[in-house]
């Protein structure tokens, strides 16, 4: 590269970034000898739109970690790929008429473009996509061991449809009723799905939260999401002759029962509807189909039912209990029923109170009797022979005399539920399933060597139609990957409900030969050891391919299996996981329940994918929303680096605050950053574009500016071990400072230098560090080491204040300039958040005491 005295960061971030390719210098081999590092980021959706720089601060982040690993002698893995089955591409599909694989393929295309020019050092060869056949290939193969093992069932779920887009809506893609893409109505639909048995898992999943270094609040979330509650099965007989059963926490309240409440889609409604309240409950039922379960749910909006006209009988007194159907009740909560106890519980306190139904009080407290009482430090009252006993006492008293009635039992919920794994959709991965009538099912079960038992459960998965029984007949390993057809519309056709049925009939009717394994396009004809059957026309959910991607990165081209075990022995699990909050539950609690599941059958050495989970706050937009599309406030990466090179980005994105924050985007500041790089740029490079004459071999710097290196260096090394990126930047800058005032300094410390920006601002340091007569890269070279006896120098406490509060404190040294202290209180982090969304219109230093920020809105 033709050496300039000008600093053109274009030239510059294009040849290093082609460098770094070229030389695979990110490139991670399994090596048994090294020490490894792996970092994780969860992969992204590639979406038209591309990357906007609330992308790249995440990225950014893990790049500066991996790099400085790599420093540290480090066998650093940071991969990436492409979590891109999903509704956005299938709804371009149906716009456009492209097939969604072109669209995908455009868009990954766009995202890698984008990373490479900020400079992310990602090993690109452990590259993956899960729409790639030979990556969905173990997808459906892991399926298939969830399949084999009795965790993957079908059932007739209600779904929310939406006719006019021609697909199944998840719960956060429909709001007031509508669907979030189009807004169009929906409906509820009980649809044939798939299912797996994640509530198998409940509390493996709940107890290995228990080791896991994650946020606290997000290990929270995932407590509540699986809800682990231990109370009483309690059957409730009915005049008709059927029964009920309601799971309850609180069997100390059973006497206290005024009325049962069913969910709509109870299917013993259906049962239990006298004739004069039919067309009550039936229109409630319409009504409540249009509601999402979060609507239903809403402390804060009325609950509403209809009453069936039936009754049931308490299990203990006999009395007649009249039985609701209502909205706030929700089918896979519980067993889809509750007992109505108003004196004790806010919800069916708020309905008793809507319809006029009894509230009976059966727990008093001395110092509360403010109803409904919900705790559970009370004592009975008004509860025949149980009266005085304690609530704890209570639980169990009742749960004994049910349990000698017959009527209950000691029982553990969970208000997780089992997986709804199914989609009727196109673009995602087909099931590996072909559907047989029963009776052709009884002949491979008797092929006792059948190979089409590789993945046989012990006990048939079926559904009926008509007078029809269907099994499920999982494909062998030798028939994966089962890709995606040529289909006529990426809609279902008028009377079917999946695209898939519009496939050519030689893909949807095919035969199987039960005793060799073959399978070929249905012809009519009939022989013996073959069976007809129809595929599996749903596909699985974009979750599918997120459950393990990380653990194909270890083998990206194994074709034996889906991790090689020598690679899995020695990389583990990811050292770091790096990914949004918004992910708290869902992705992180599927992943979880496969981990769990391939350890259990062996196929992988630990029982949990990921140790360490960290949260990056986000970038507002700035208007100080969070960046959206339909706000028009997405800042484009590709507009910065334009101006100011991806290490400006970089810098700027890493500076505005503590990781975690969240904080607002202000391209002015972007200058700031820039400058500091032109200043390392001149302190560097002279006129002539030759290094500067002050950098010179063989000199001794002067104890205070060795002192200054020794610092930096600690405090670099620190905060980057803590993913303080702004902290280390502002330690940087205050070095560079110092830089600029000597008048000679030294090669050694000139090269440390660069190696503590290289992380961040990796282009400018690699073109600075073979200026200086260095061949390798800079990131071959050693991680600077520093001397803890020249780091000691008097520290002074600087309080910092926002409108003369105080709100957090600063050390620095004695010496450090002013200029330099008031940068080091902006970045202080309770400080910072006061700073993030205003604008200072003033800053005062008292010399050795405080700093205080005038502020406004």
């Amino acid at each position: 590269m033709a050496k300039t005295a000008e600093y053109n960061f274009k030239t510059i971030e294009t040849h290093w970034q082609n460098y770094w390719e070229e030389a695979k210098t990110f490139h991670a081999v399994t090596d048994s000898k090294r020490a490894k590092y792996w970092i994780l980021d969860m992969f992204p959706y590639p979406s038209g739109a591309g990357l906007h720089v609330g992308h790249i601060e995440g990225y950014t982040a893990t790049d500066i970690l991996g790099r400085y690993k790599k420093a540290q002698g480090f066998n650093v893995l940071h991969p990436m790929g492409w979590d891109a089955f999903g509704l956005p591409a299938e709804q371009h599909a149906i716009a456009t008429g492209l097939h969604p694989a072109i669209n995908t393929k455009n868009n990954v295309d766009n995202f890698r473009r984008q990373m490479k020019r900020v400079g992310l050092g990602i090993d690109w060869e452990r590259e993956i996509n899960t729409t790639d056949p030979e990556y969905f290939r173990w997808t459906q193969w892991i399926f298939l061991q969830l399949f084999k093992h009795g965790l993957a069932y079908v059932d007739q779920k209600p779904v929310w449809w939406c006719p006019k887009l021609g697909t199944v809506l998840a719960n956060e893609e429909v709001i007031d009723g509508k669907s979030e893409r189009g807004h169009y109505p929906v409906e509820r639909k009980a649809l044939r799905q798939w299912v797996l048995k994640i509530t198998a898992y409940g509390d493996k999943l709940l107890k290995g939260l228990e080791h896991l270094d994650w946020p606290d609040a997000t290990k929270r979330q995932q407590k509540l999401w699986i809800g682990r509650s231990e109370g009483g099965l309690v059957k409730f007989n009915l005049e008709q002759g059927q029964s009920l059963e309601v799971f309850t926490t609180r069997p100390d309240t059973l006497l206290g029962v005024s009325f049962i409440a069913l969910a709509p889609e109870h299917p013993l409604l259906k049962c239990i509807v006298t004739e004069d309240q039919q067309k009550a409950v039936s229109d409630y039922i319409t009504q409540v189909a249009s509601k999402s379960d979060l609507e239903r749910t809403d402390l804060a909006k009325g609950k509403s039912g209809v009453f069936t006209g039936s009754y049931a009988l308490h299990p203990i007194t006999q009395e007649r209990i009249p039985i609701w159907v209502a909205d706030y009740v929700l089918m896979y909560h519980g067993t889809g029923a509750v007992m109505g106890v108003p004196a004790h519980d806010s919800r069916d306190y708020e309905f008793a109170q809507m319809y006029h139904l009894p509230i009976k009080q059966v727990i008093a407290s001395n110092d509360d009797s403010t109803l409904p009482f919900c705790k559970t430090d009370g004592t009975l009252v008004n509860s025949q022979k149980f009266t005085g006993l304690t609530c704890e006492a209570a639980n169990k008293a009742i749960l004994t005399e049910l349990e000698s009635l017959g009527c209950g039992k000691t029982m553990v919920q969970y208000k997780l539920h089992d997986w709804l794994f199914s989609r009727q959709r196109y673009w995602g991965e087909p099931f590996p399933i072909v559907w047989v009538k029963k009776s052709d099912y009884a002949k491979l079960l008797a092929c006792k060597d059948s190979p089409f038992r590789e993945f046989l459960p012990e006990e048939a998965i079926s559904y009926s139609e008509g007078n029809e029984t269907f099994c499920a007949v999982p494909l062998t390993s030798q028939h994966l990957p089962l890709e995606l057809p040529k289909v006529s519309s990426y809609k279902p056709a008028e009377g079917s409900t999946t695209p898939l049925q519009n496939a050519e009939k030689t893909w949807l009717n095919v035969r199987l030969n039960i005793h060799t394994g073959e399978l070929c396009p249905e012809d009519g004809t009939t022989s013996e050891g073959w069976i007809s059957g129809m595929r599996e026309t749903n596909t699985m959910p974009q979750w599918a391919g997120s459950c393990w991607y990380y653990l194909r990165y270890l083998s990206p081209h194994y074709k034996q299996n889906f991790v090689a075990k020598e690679d899995v022995a020695y990389w583990g699990t990811p050292d770091l996981y790096v990914g949004g909050a918004e992910h708290a539950v869902l992705h992180l609690l599927y992943a979880r329940f496969w981990h769990n599941f391939l350890f259990d059958l062996g196929l992988l050495p630990t029982n949990e994918p990921f140790r360490k989970l960290f949260h990056p706050g986000i970038i507002l937009g700035p208007d100080g929303n969070k960046m959206s599309k339909s706000l028009g406030n997405v800042v484009n990466p590709n507009e910065v680096m334009d101006e100011y090179g991806a290490d400006s980005l970089r810098l700027y994105e890493m500076f505005l605050g503590p990781l975690e924050a969240s904080k607002p985007w202000n391209l002015q500041n972007v200058e700031g950053v820039f400058r500091f790089l032109k200043k390392v740029w001149r302190e560097y490079i002279n006129l002539d574009g030759e290094i500067s004459a002050k950098i010179q071999a063989g000199f001794h710097d002067t104890p205070a500016f060795e002192q200054l290196l020794h610092e930096t260096i600690s405090k670099v090394t620190e905060a980057i071990e803590n993913l303080r990126f702004n902290t280390a930047i502002a330690q940087l800058m205050i070095f560079m400072n110092g830089f600029q005032k000597e008048a000679t300094v030294s090669l050694d410390s000139a090269k440390k230098f660069l190696q503590l920006l290289a992380p961040f601002a990796p282009h400018i340091a690699e073109e600075l560090w073979s200026r200086l007569g260095e061949n390798a890269s800079i990131i071959e070279a050693s991680w600077p080491k520093f001397d803890p006896n020249k780091c000691v120098r008097s520290e002074l406490k600087i309080v910092v204040q926002v409108n003369g509060k105080v709100r957090d404190e600063i050390y620095v040294n004695a010496d450090t300039e002013k200029n330099a202290i008031l940068e080091a209180a902006k970045q202080a982090p309770k400080a910072a958040r006061y700073l993030q969304s205003s604008t200072i219109v003033k800053e005062i230093y008292v010399p050795g005491k405080l700093v205080n920020f005038v502020v406004k809105p």
